[in-house]
């Protein structure tokens, strides 16, 4: 068995030795700088190289540039590192190829992976285009009714233009502003005078500083025109109040007479209002100017009461009617020389068409131009007169109970805002005035204190009138002064106040 064992193992070192001997006899291959013609070979020592390139190709092509990628190629044996180093990149063997007429070689996966990459690089960056924002929705009607709307009652409640104007300037309605003259209309027609009035003046400033064209107020009014006549039914005196919302827009020669009446007239002429409004228009400003200036713009404006009153109706007849006399053509006209009245004569013919005869603002307003030039009724004697008159009339009861009536203050407003006229110097003479009516009533107390806030909330006296009053150093109005500055102390404090409140606003 021993014998047996040993004999195995000879013959196994004897085996091991024949393989070793044969290995040693096989030659090794010899590096060669030209590659085998062999493709299995050239693929099995290649490791980079593509599969699809053709035999043609990898007979003629050196080993190492069969690696295009970034990373090193396979280690080649017999290359030396200069031989590595001055190899020619891919692109480089490429042109040379087509230079020579050679058949173009097909990329390799790598390559084509690779190419994307360097034109990232080579191309320019292009800049991204610009957003454009998309157009802001247009607002349903129902929007802009709720904002307008909005705007108007603030505007009611303080009276700041300034801010009222703004708002709607930040409303950007464009086409759609008519919707928002339309709410005003809509929203002070049944309201009061004074109301009507700012509102109107608030359209005559947005027209003026171009925020609101000519058209889309005209449209805006247009809406309700239309309706005006089926409106009256409801509304007896809608022509009137129209009137008060369309008169401010006459100041300034913002709007032409012809202009303002012929659009007004258009969709009131099929039902033959278009008289009845513009009747009422010159009406209120016989209230703000004079009879003869009135009559100068309408023969200026050029229109004929033919074409603005219904079919068939009597002109002269409406003429009569609405005593437009002053309106027709001067045939010839007669300079007539007017006496000039004295203070006292002045008070006393005042106090009787306002104390005893209980006149009509139509009355006064004929009085005036029938008895006064354009100088006497800017007089100051003439406006002290007429604010005596008036305050006068609204002092109730007797000392040290006075009180102020201010019904019968609202009731002349249009005699006091016409000859006043929005100007600091007339509205100072009236505060000398009513200074000089306190003291000849021995200044029961409060009662110029009274005065003072009524004047203030109806507009008639300016802050810079009061101030004025309030400083003025006048020798000849010093009867009283002191005694009456005391009195209206709170009333300068709280204009202070709320002056200093409406600028943090």
């Amino acid at each position: 068995m021993f014998s047996s064992y040993s004999n195995l193992s000879e013959l196994s070192r004897t085996a091991g030795m024949n393989r070793f001997s044969a290995l040693q006899s096989t030659p090794l291959p010899q590096p060669s700088s030209t590659p085998p013609q062999n493709p299995d070979y050239d693929s099995r020592r290649t490791l980079g190289s593509s599969r699809n390139n053709s035999v043609r190709e990898r007979s003629e092509k050196p080993l190492i540039s069969a690696q295009p990628s970034s990373r090193p190629g396979p280690f080649v044996r017999g290359s030396s590192s200069k031989e590595l180093l001055e190899t020619p990149n891919p692109e480089e063997l490429r042109r040379d190829r087509e230079r020579e007429g050679a058949e173009p070689r097909r990329p390799s996966v790598a390559e084509e992976k690779a190419e994307p990459e360097r034109s990232k690089v080579r191309e320019p960056v292009k800049p991204e285009p610009v957003l454009q924002k998309p157009d802001r929705p247009a607002r349903t009607e129902e929007e802009i009714k709720m904002k307008s709307k909005s705007i108007i009652d603030e505007f009611l409640h303080i009276n700041d233009y300034k801010e009222a104007i703004q708002c709607v300037d930040e409303l950007d309605l464009g086409p759609q502003l008519h919707i928002f003259v339309r709410i005003g209309v809509e929203s002070t027609l049944e309201r009061s005078q004074i109301t009507r009035d700012h509102m109107g003046q608030l359209l005559f400033q947005l027209v003026k500083q171009e925020i609101l064209p000519k058209a889309q107020l005209y449209r805006g009014f247009a809406d309700t025109l239309e309706l005006a006549d089926d409106m009256a039914i409801d509304i007896p005196h809608i022509w009137l109040y129209l009137a008060e919302l369309l008169s401010p827009l006459l100041k300034d020669g913002c709007f032409s007479m012809r202009e303002l009446f012929s659009e007004l007239s258009k969709p009131l002429l099929p039902v033959g209002r278009a008289g009845i409004l513009i009747s009422e228009i010159l009406h209120l400003l016989c209230k703000q100017m004079s009879h003869r200036n009135v009559g100068s713009l309408w023969r200026e404006c050029g229109l004929n009461w033919a074409d603005l009153l219904a079919e068939g109706e009597d002109v002269q007849a409406f003429i009569s009617q609405q005593k437009f006399q002053f309106l027709q053509p001067e045939g010839s006209e007669e300079v007539q020389t007017k006496r000039i009245l004295s203070p006292e004569e002045l008070s006393q013919n005042i106090e009787k068409l306002l104390l005893e005869d209980m006149a009509s603002d139509e009355q006064i307003f004929d009085w005036v131009e029938a008895n006064l030039n354009e100088s006497q009724a800017s007089s100051s004697p003439f406006l002290r007169a007429l604010m005596t008159a008036v305050c006068k009339a609204a002092v109730k009861d007797e000392n040290p109970s006075c009180r102020v009536d201010t019904a019968i203050i609202q009731k002349r407003l249009p005699v006091l805002l016409k000859y006043l006229n929005s100007d600091t110097e007339r509205q100072l003479q009236a505060l000398y005035a009513l200074q000089a009516l306190i003291v000849s009533l021995d200044q029961p107390p409060n009662l110029l204190r009274m005065f003072f806030d009524c004047l203030y909330d109806e507009d008639v006296i300016s802050e810079d009138a009061f101030y004025k009053w309030e400083t003025s150093k006048d020798p000849a109005e010093q009867d009283g002064k002191g005694v009456a500055l005391k009195s209206v102390t709170a009333f300068f404090t709280w204009l202070r106040e709320a002056e200093e409140e409406s600028e943090d606003n």
